[in-house]
């Protein structure tokens, strides 16, 4: 049984909210649930939403993280938040008080996090309870009726799955309407100005093909299908707006996990070190400081980074060195003014491209490594010539950068309605067992044959799925 009451969380709860708004924090109305690990599992696999669709992935996942805790081999969250307004968080009910009032102030900075940073200005978190709860009633509704039910939806549902995150990445770009895309190629297709115009030839005009699918390459692929392929039925285009949807809610949690836990670590241990808690309780919350941000052998702790690039530019802006004054002048802003400014504007990718300095690099014993067989070899260590590399590559895989980028280019490849994909190639091939069942996914929505174009060995190559069967030609 825990050993603190209601009275005292709630105790401890107001002096955070005071810290909180003494450092400058602007987080959403929060409410917080008390809760077992039976529910907190629950929560897990719904991605922390009280109320969700129903899918078998969601019951895998749930009894393979129930046997897992079960036997010890993993452990749970001590908390979970929602990106919503009112903000909503759960903690487990087994945690002790000081275990509680760090997670309090956690789930705090996490939900200034999601209110002031750009990425999540379109989630519409006003609305994020009832947009869950309304997507799941319509597909409990589509599985109660007897001309569709679970298979099908089923069926819809699992290739949805597998193709939602090719989508838009950033989405604080508006995207353009037919109408708008049609004009911008009309006026690309326009001649240069001249300015001697009155010696030269007139170029010759050559209008626009406005009745290719699409006009540009579009990233939305369910919402491609959706819209062109007319043989879809209004509950199946459903399934693909519903998934498509949550895909972008959770995309700007994807893209922002190193600043999002490495944010709310910071402030953790800012407010609870401003609170002058008791020596029993200082002392555990010490030590469940250090689990939660010691670095993970053979993995990237994101809490661990993210902590350390927020400490170092509130130290670069508070404190430059001469060398560092010299070469960028004296600071502009302060510590604090430069962290709320980066906390609004980046994400991941930027974060670390801008922040993350050679000493850091060095300082966190960043590595590279590569499989050989079954051995994981280290292949560069960050010193003077290897610290760049190492950098550019944990920006490529932090975010959405571990999927690749694949468009629509045209919906009528060959002239027999074959959808053309193009994988935009950034140094790595596709892994081609992947590229077949995602494939196949896409032709069992399109409801045609599916091609895509790509690089696989440094060979532009075609990967034509039809007839269930994936074939690989060389392009030229």
């Amino acid at each position: 049984m825990p050993e603190y009451t209601i009275e005292d969380l709630q105790y401890w709860n107001a002096r955070i909210v005071e810290l909180v708004r003494e450092f400058g924090l602007d987080p959403y109305p929060q409410e917080f649930e008390i809760c077992d690990y039976e529910d907190m599992l629950s929560y897990m696999v719904y991605s922390g939403m009280p109320s969700h669709y129903p899918h078998w992935s969601y019951g895998k996942a749930y009894e393979k993280l129930k046997t897992l805790y079960s036997y010890g081999v993993t452990g749970l969250p001590y908390e979970m938040v929602i990106n919503s307004n009112p903000s909503i968080a759960y903690l487990m009910r087994d945690n002790t008080l000081a275990l509680q009032i760090l997670t309090i102030a956690h789930v705090y900075a996490h939900n200034d996090f999601f209110k002031n940073n750009f990425t999540f200005s379109t989630t519409r978190a006003e609305y994020t309870i009832e947009t869950f709860k309304t997507h799941a009633d319509r597909v409990r509704r589509y599985i109660e009726d007897p001309s569709v039910g679970l298979e099908k939806v089923e069926r819809v549902l699992d290739a949805a799955h597998a193709l939602s995150l090719q989508c838009r990445r950033n989405l604080a770009i508006r995207k353009q309407t037919p109408e708008e895309e049609m004009a911008a190629k009309l006026e690309e297709s326009q001649p240069p100005a001249d300015p001697f115009r009155s010696v030269h030839r007139p170029q010759e005009y050559t209008p626009p093909d406005l009745d290719r699918v699409p006009l540009y390459p579009d990233e939305d692929l369910l919402i491609f299908i959706r819209d062109h392929n007319r043989h879809l039925s209004d509950w199946e285009k459903d399934l693909l707006t519903i998934v498509h949807e949550e895909a972008q809610y959770f995309l700007p949690q994807i893209e922002t996990k190193i600043m999002n836990e490495g944010w709310a670590s910071f402030w953790h241990k800012r407010i609870l070190e401003a609170l002058q808690l008791p020596q029993e309780l200082h002392l555990e919350f010490l030590v469940r400081h250090t689990q939660v941000l010691r670095p993970t052998p053979g993995a990237l702790n994101p809490y661990h980074v993210g902590m350390k690039v927020w400490e170092d530019i509130e130290k670069r802006w508070d404190h430059p060195t001469p060398e560092q004054i010299r070469e960028y002048g004296p600071p502009k802003k302060t510590g604090k003014e430069k962290l709320f400014e980066v906390r609004e504007v980046e994400r991941d990718t930027s974060f670390l491209r801008r922040y993350l300095t050679e000493e850091l690099v060095r300082d966190l014993q960043l590595f590279e490594y590569r499989a050989r067989g079954n051995a994981q070899v280290v292949t560069r260590v960050a010193d003077e010539e290897n610290w760049r590399q190492i950098k550019e590559t944990l920006i490529q895989n932090v975010g959405s950068g571990t999927i690749p980028v694949i468009k629509v280019e045209d919906s009528d490849f060959n002239n027999n309605r074959t959808l053309l994909l193009k994988h935009y190639h950034d140094g790595r091939d596709l892994q081609l067992e992947y590229a077949e069942k995602t494939l196949q996914y896409v032709q069992q929505l399109w409801g045609h044959d599916v091609a895509l174009s790509t690089i696989i060995n440094d060979k532009k190559s075609l990967l034509c799925y039809s007839d269930n069967k994936l074939t690989i030609k060389n392009a030229a």
